[in-house]
């Protein structure tokens, strides 16, 4: 017995070091009371280490049917059909991302363009829910940014568009007139209701011929790759309500939530239909994950929150991260926040970025957090959230 006592003393002796040791400078602190959300802040010493793991359990939401294109990346020929599935009356979650990759014989010019064909007895009717569309770019990161932002501020649009069996429409207009140019990515990022079964093709082809028409000369569906993209096909999950077991408390000192690793949080999975194959998504990109933790005060201390670019050193593709979430109002309103706000991207260690400040309660009562996160396009994963407990003085 007196054994146990003393390991557990001993046990929290090294808990109470560690949080002594991952205790912000008085300069420190100050970075994080006086940056504004979403800024590129730099704490050097901080980032990296082993925080305390936030736990949590995670449910799957009824969410719309989803469909990600997004494999293969590249579309190494000039015209054919990247991207083919079925899908069933009510709403539909549909991600491309997909880039002009023709070089031989030489690069060209290509529209990448997104189409539903009703397979129905009965004329369709669609109505988009939520409607992010960006113009083509070498510019990933922005693109991935600007397209979740746009997708968490849409307000989708009342006007049905109808489609008599066996036709076809394109699901996104803008993608019907852009120009994209060798090595440009398009990103569309849409959500939307039919009472029709029908399919949803991606595909590219040259700028004078529509989708609908292109669907009906291309009889090939080009293969996954897999050695770039996050995948293809229709995935069993769409969101996520994440929700933590602990309670964060600011005298434990700081505290790290990871999603979207691949480890704790494994790649959803779901159908390839050209294959006939079980997808994986590797990245769960386009997945929304509604997480709610408690935290309180039991030192007077405040909470940041706070990201950082953790795969940073892994490759060349990982220099840069960007990302965009929905969250609770704290010190700074609540709403949408372009991470960074300030710049681009953040790059590496010491280089933070600043999402919120959350001040104690009065009495140290817990309280709630809530935020939307879903993984950002073109960044590496995961994107850790670590919560700093801050000393408002």
């Amino acid at each position: 017995m007196k054994k146990r006592s003393l390991l557990i003393l001993a046990f929290f002796g090294c808990a109470s070091l560690l949080a002594k040791a991952q205790t912000l400078s008085p300069e420190l602190n100050q970075v994080l009371l006086k940056s504004k959300q979403g800024a590129v802040i730099e704490l050097p010493g901080f980032l990296g280490k082993q925080y305390a793991p936030v736990e949590y359990q995670k449910i799957v939401l009824p969410g719309p049917q989803y469909l990600i294109s997004d494999d293969p990346e590249y579309i190494r020929v000039p015209e054919a059909v990247a991207f083919r599935e079925a899908v069933q009356p009510g709403s539909v979650r549909l991600y491309v991302y997909n880039v002009n990759g023709v070089k031989e014989p030489q690069k060209i010019d290509r529209k990448i363009t997104a189409v539903i064909k009703n397979t129905g007895t009965s004329v369709m009717h669609l109505r988009m829910l939520k409607y992010s569309s960006q113009p083509p770019s070498t510019n990933y990161f922005k693109i991935g940014k600007e397209g979740l932002a746009d997708y968490f501020a849409s307000k989708g649009d009342s006007k049905i568009r109808t489609i008599k069996p066996g036709e076809a429409i394109t699901i996104d207009e803008k993608l019907e007139k852009n120009v994209v140019k060798y090595d440009e990515l398009v990103h569309g990022f849409y959500e939307f209701v039919i009472d029709q079964p029908g399919e949803v093709s991606v595909l590219q082809t040259d700028l004078k011929t529509s989708g609908p028409q292109a669907l009906k000369r291309i009889t090939n569906v080009l293969p996954p790759k897999s050695q770039s993209g996050a995948g293809r096909g229709v995935f069993g999950v769409s969101n996520y309500q994440v929700i933590a077991s602990n309670v964060i408390d600011t005298k434990n000192g700081p505290a790290e939530l990871i999603v979207a690793d691949g480890v704790k949080d494994p790649w959803v999975t779901g159908h390839e239909s050209t294959t006939g194959h079980i997808a994986r998504l590797a990245g769960n990109y386009g997945v929304m994950y509604e997480v709610e933790l408690k935290w309180k005060s039991s030192d007077g201390k405040g909470l940041a929150l706070v990201t950082w670019n953790s795969r940073a050193d892994d490759n060349k593709w990982c220099g840069g991260m960007a990302a965009t979430m929905v969250m609770d109002k704290g010190k700074f309103e609540g709403g949408i926040v372009q991470l960074p706000s300030d710049r681009l991207t953040t790059k590496r260690a010491p280089e933070a970025i600043l999402i919120q400040v959350f001040p104690p309660a009065a009495n140290g009562e817990e309280q709630t957090i809530r935020f939307t996160y879903s993984p950002p396009g073109a960044s590496c994963l995961p994107t850790p959230l670590i919560f700093v407990p801050v000393d408002m003085k």
